[in-house]
This record gives C-alpha cells, structure tokens and sequence, in this order.
C-alpha cells in the first residue's frame, strides 16, 4: 500500500510517469522504499534542498503510522 501511494505520488511530480519504479524491501531497521525515475526527473523529485524528497518522507511516514519506513531516491 505504501508504494502504490508513493508511486502515485511521484508519477504526479515527474515529466516521464512511465519511468517510474519503486522497489519495497525489508530489513531489520524497517522498510525501505527505492524511487526510481528517469535521470531528468531525479532533480524533481529529490528538490531545491531536497525539500520535495522530505515532503514524500513525511508522508510515507504519515501512511505508515507505526511502521519505520525509509524512503530513497536511487541513483542509478
């Protein structure tokens, strides 16, 4: 559920939806949420100061509610 709403989100921000990717993982430390996008999109989703990639944190964070949850935007 949190991915879906990730991607979501995500998709709305970026110029090229189709590249969006996110990869749910486990660990012990709690989940982690990779975003992928296209390399011109990476700047608008990470943001002026990384604001836009706290905000997505925030929210994830929100959805979770008592879940720990990490978000990361991959750089591939």
């Amino acid at each position: 559920m949190l991915a879906a709403a990730l991607e979501h989100i995500v998709k709305g921000i970026v110029d090229e939806p189709d590249a969006v990717r996110i990869d749910e993982t486990s660990s012990p430390r709690g989940d982690v949420l990779e975003v992928h996008v296209s390399e011109a999109d990476r700047g608008r989703v990470i943001g002026r100061g990384g604001r836009t990639a706290k905000a997505l944190r925030t929210v994830v964070s929100a959805l979770a509610s008592d879940r720990r949850v990490r978000v990361d935007v991959a750089d591939d």
